[in-house]
């Protein structure tokens, strides 16, 4: 069954693919609770990049520029 899924949502176009994966991600995201809790790796990877934006702020983008570049590669 899932080879069979994956196959269907494989033929949906580029722009369904990441508008289905953003609302996967959101589905996940609004229920932190059941998240498997970090490795010390990955929690010291996260430390580390805090640090590096918080020495140059300016070098981060937000989710909504992201985004846009993201989708304008689309269209």
């Amino acid at each position: 069954m899932h080879d069979s899924l994956v196959a269907e949502l494989l033929k949906l176009s580029p722009a369904e693919r990441i508008q289905l994966a953003e609302d996967l991600w959101d589905s996940v995201a609004a229920q932190p609770e059941h998240l498997p809790a970090l490795s010390d790796e990955q929690r010291r990877e996260i430390e580390r990049r805090l640090a590096e934006h918080a020495g140059d702020p300016n070098s981060a983008m937000s989710w909504e520029e992201v985004r846009a570049r993201l989708w304008s590669r689309l269209g």
